[in-house]
């Protein structure tokens, strides 16, 4: 990372490399999952942990379905790559929620617990807001309520297209109402595909915070992105591999 002043500029990047698409089938249901949780019964944050931007429903639509994609790229390598472990492992969370009960981890395999992160295709940060986290990379939010609060790994995945760029060329991004017809023949016009750069250890964002590697609130990144709330971060180029850590996993 290059920093001079309050300016971020990743250095260190990771070529984007789509791993595969997302069948029809899977991009219905996470986009009826991801429009219950906005325009319809459930909720998510409408606020990140230390930011001043409240989200509109075209916000939180996509960003909980590229969210939920990305949870399915994770679930979909594990049985590529080692269908044991797969057998094993927890199932993606479809129920929806009202504001205040959390899906509180990704994925798990007995004790070991993955949480999975989403940015576009063309990002080359994992970002991790600092109010979310204490010293010892425990997740505040879920630590409040007695819920799980230790990640083992923290995966980043890549989601194409650009889902908030589609949004609001067609006006939705900040909308609070929208016809959910309309909005999906949007949405099933894009082939929607995935790459995971890699992962970090609980180990890992332990070291993160202790160095300090954060991008303040206000500070420019990468020129044009003004950061809304304070953020941990590590470049997908320091990321480990996460093909290699599904192969050992017994």
């Amino acid at each position: 990372m290059k920093i001079e002043n309050n300016e971020f500029t990743v250095t260190n990047k990771k070529a984007y490399i789509e791993i595969r698409a997302f069948k029809e089938n899977t991009v219905k249901k996470v986009f009826d999952f991801a429009y219950e949780m906005s325009y319809g019964q459930g909720e998510h944050r409408k606020h990140r942990s230390g930011g001043d931007i409240i989200r509109k429903n075209g916000e939180i639509f996509i960003n909980t379905f590229q969210g939920k994609l990305a949870e399915l790229a994770i679930y979909n390598e594990f049985f590529n790559l080692n269908k044991e472990v797969f057998n094993r492992l927890s199932q993606p969370d479809f129920d929806v929620y009202g504001l205040g009960k959390w899906d509180d981890m990704d994925l798990s395999l007995g004790k070991t617990i993955f949480s999975i992160k989403s940015t576009k295709y063309y990002g080359n940060l994992l970002l991790l807001e600092t109010k979310d986290w204490d010293e010892n990379a425990q997740y505040i939010p879920n630590l409040k309520i007695g819920e799980t609060s230790h990640y083992d790994y923290i995966i980043l995945v890549r989601v194409a297209e650009d889902g908030e760029s589609i949004m609001k060329s067609n006006g939705l991004l900040y909308s609070n109402e929208v016809d959910k017809e309309r909005l999906f023949n949007i949405i099933k016009e894009y082939q929607w595909g995935y790459d995971i750069p890699g992962y970090i250890t609980h180990n890992d964002l332990i070291n993160i915070i202790r160095n300090k590697q954060i991008i303040p609130k206000g500070a420019l990144l990468n020129v044009k992105t003004t950061m809304d709330a304070e953020n941990y971060y590590e470049e997908t180029g320091k990321l480990k591999d996460f093909f290699e850590l599904v192969k050992k996993l017994k």
